[in-house]
């Protein structure tokens, strides 16, 4: 399958934010998948305490969320985009899986919801009530882990356990974060596993906050495919996941 990554800035003005999104999905109508950092409509809002930030809640039925639908119908592309989503009177980090008929067939919502400096999201985030999800393709099995949750390693096994080739990590890292050691995270955990894990992550200057990008996809021998710089970018892998089965059915 060929994987699609937009790595990208984003600015307070969500109809920006969405401009480049469509722009992205259009760039990548050749692709099989398309995917996003977190939160991907909104500045990473986060990094302040209890800010009202209504006006970047989203539903399902959202104008852009119809607009992506329709671009999945027309490219025949699965993508998935992280929004703060409202939903029956809470609000959560999630990522919705968009189908290639342009059909929501479900939502991932973030599981182990942090509150630290910069990262105070228990200020704007209920955790998920129904678990980690998997996804079947045509491609094999896609399963879906939010920024956080990466770091517990029930997230990974829970989503190899259901069956996973392939786990998507929407997330929002910065440059004072150690990078290095979490791109050794996701290569262990890949290689543990026996799966081929994507990490897409924001980049610009955000106030206190610069993101640096580095997204990364790695194989399940826990290699390194394709690693990016700290620019806009949309990054595009080939990956087998087919492997993914086959290193788990046969010895090393």
């Amino acid at each position: 399958m060929k994987l699609a990554m937009a790595q990208m800035s984003m600015t307070e003005n969500i109809e920006e934010n969405y401009l480049k999104i469509l722009a992205s999905c259009n760039a990548a109508s050749d692709c099989d998948l398309i995917f996003f950092p977190e939160i991907q409509f909104s500045p990473f809002f986060p990094q302040y305490e209890k800010k009202d930030v209504k006006q970047y809640r989203m539903t399902r039925e959202h104008e852009y969320i119809k607009r992506l639908r329709d671009i999945s119908r027309q490219h025949h592309l699965y993508i998935s985009p992280n929004i703060y989503l409202w939903e029956n009177g809470k609000c959560y980090d999630a990522s919705l899986w968009i189908n290639t008929d342009g059909r929501i067939v479900d939502v991932a919502k973030m599981i182990h919801v942090v509150q630290a400096q910069s990262f105070y999201e228990q200020d704007y985030y209920t955790p998920s009530e129904d678990g980690f999800k998997v996804f079947h393709t045509d491609f094999g099995n896609i399963g879906i882990v939010i920024c956080f949750d990466r770091h517990l390693p029930e997230s990974i096994r829970t989503c190899a356990l259901k069956g996973a080739d392939l786990i998507l990590i929407p997330t929002a890292n910065c440059k004072n974060e150690p990078m290095e050691l979490f791109e050794w995270e996701i290569r262990v955990q890949a290689m543990q596993n026996q799966v081929f894990i994507a990490m897409c992550n924001r980049v610009g200057q955000e106030d206190a906050m610069e993101f640096s990008g580095e997204s990364l996809v790695v194989d399940p021998d826990g290699n390194v495919l394709l690693k990016a710089d700290d620019r806009d970018r949309l990054l595009i892998c080939e990956i087998d996941l087919a492997a993914a089965a086959r290193s788990r059915r046969e010895p090393k």
